[in-house]
């Protein structure tokens, strides 16, 4: 990776830069030349609480923030948790983008979600038809409050010509994913479900729904890059996609997990669970026109080294 002159002088603060999509784009922003990286931890500041967010940028003073903090989880929590999923991101969200902008921050980089899209969006997802109807259910809370930040971002835009652009990564998965099994997206509980199914010598595991939707990953070291591209070049008004442009099945990836694993058991649906969104991929010709983000890593790569990584935890 070479390093640009971009990041001489800056100040950036990435807020969620201890998570999981936050410890690749610290990397990401290292290799590229930042050394001045304002990381808050949940522990000091609270971003649901409007004085945190004033303290933090205080503390901070930054050039630039990076809003990848967020109240994340599958199916079950979005299900289980819907109110404060929908409160903590918007309320987080829209108020440091406002103080932001009151403290002359030169430009904010929102992390949007592909949850925002409609439910039956067709496929592949533009960025044009995010309007064309109602998010999924089970996960339309977060998705509206996440989808608000870009309603702000053209806002401010608008009046107050603020530079504030909105990104919608697809589904992520990579080395330091989260593996709880009450909270895990789908690739980490698959690879945990396989590997304690082959520790106990279970002929067979439950999977929910019945396999048929589809879903679209990125590994997240390519999620970074793109992020960190689009912070670099992008100051436009459009949302834009950061996705790999390849679709898969739940069954073909239940299989394809269970084969690199190992696992030889049965795989048995259980169709009373919901199965989410239909149809999930994306349109990622627009990132690569703006600002020439194309994904790197191969699906089976990235699932190689996902499990590799969570295997070696589970040793240590």
């Amino acid at each position: 990776m070479q390093t640009n002159n971009f990041w001489q002088g800056r100040r950036v603060c990435v807020t969620g830069g201890a998570g999981f999509l936050g410890r690749h784009v610290q990397a990401e922003l290292r290799a590229r030349g930042a050394t001045d990286i304002f990381v808050p931890t949940i522990e000091k500041y609270n971003l649901v609480d409007p004085a945190d967010i004033r303290r933090l940028l205080e503390d901070a003073n930054p050039d630039m923030v990076i809003h990848l903090a967020a109240h994340v989880g599958g199916i079950g929590a979005n299900r289980e948790h819907p109110a404060e999923f929908f409160y903590d991101n918007l309320m987080m969200g829209v108020e440091l983008m406002h103080q932001s902008w009151k403290r002359g921050v030169e430009k904010f980089v929102a992390i949007g979600t592909v949850c925002a899209y409609p439910k039956f969006t067709p496929v592949p997802f533009k960025e044009d038809d995010l309007w064309i109807g109602y998010p999924e259910e089970t996960n339309a809370p977060y998705g509206l409050a996440k989808k608000m930040l870009l309603v702000q971002a053209q806002a401010y835009r608008a009046q107050y010509d603020y530079n504030a652009i909105y990104l919608l990564p697809v589904n992520l998965y990579g080395p330091h994913d989260n593996f709880d099994p009450q909270s895990s997206h789908v690739i980490p509980a698959l690879i945990r479900k396989f590997l304690e199914a082959g520790d106990s010598g279970s002929n067979e595991v439950v999977l929910w729904g019945d396999g048929s939707p589809t879903r679209e990953f990125i590994f997240v070291e390519d999620a970074a890059r793109g992020i960190v591209m689009a912070s670099e070049s992008y100051n436009g008004p459009d949302p834009v996609n950061i996705g790999s442009g390849k679709e898969i099945s739940i069954l073909d990836l239940a299989k394809t997990i269970a084969g690199i694993i190992g696992y030889q058991g049965k795989l048995v649906w259980d169709a009373s669970k919901p199965n989410g969104q239909p149809r999930r991929g994306l349109d990622t010709s627009r990132a690569a026109e703006y600002f020439g983000f194309r994904a790197q890593v191969s699906f089976e790569e990235g699932l190689r080294r996902t499990i590799d990584w969570y295997k070696s935890v589970r040793k240590a």
